[in-house]
């Protein structure tokens, strides 16, 4: 378990890196783990507009075997308003990416981009106070599915 200082609050079972936080769920499917945050993502206002299966799309575009792992594109419309109000071209960085993977013991990992890290290049303060609530909005989204 990490503490988060910034919002006053515990992580469960995360793994707080540069650019992500992490969290793993054992005993459940990759499916499973699939429609899990797809619900828990709905509940925090992000609905997934893009899903890209990098297994499928490796073995099909390069015949290379690869783990289960898959790139939910997450919006939540009126943050991504706000953020698109803040800065003209930031939909270069839009929408989160949450990565969906099964290890090789079978567990699943869950990673959420750190919108608070990425939008550190912008130098927008507006643009790095909706980073924040959102931030806030998928460490949620890690803490209901761990």
């Amino acid at each position: 378990m990490l503490y988060d200082y910034e919002n006053n609050n515990y992580i469960i079972n995360t793994k707080n890196m540069n650019y992500y936080f992490k969290t793993n769920l054992k005993g459940i499917g990759f499916d499973e783990a699939i429609q899990l945050v797809t619900e828990a993502l709905k509940k925090e206002g992000f609905g997934v507009l893009t899903q890209i299966d990098v297994k499928a799309t490796l073995k099909k575009k390069i015949n290379v075997d690869f783990a289960k792992y898959q790139i939910l594109g997450a919006c939540n419309p009126p943050f991504a308003y706000k953020a698109l109000q803040s800065e003209e071209f930031i939909g270069l960085m839009l929408p989160c990416n949450v990565v969906v993977k099964e290890t090789k013991d079978s567990t699943i990992d869950v990673a959420v981009i750190d919108p608070t890290a990425s939008m550190q290049a912008v130098e927008n303060e507006n643009l790095t106070a909706v980073a924040k609530l959102i931030k806030e909005k998928l460490l949620t989204v890690l803490q209901q599915i761990s």
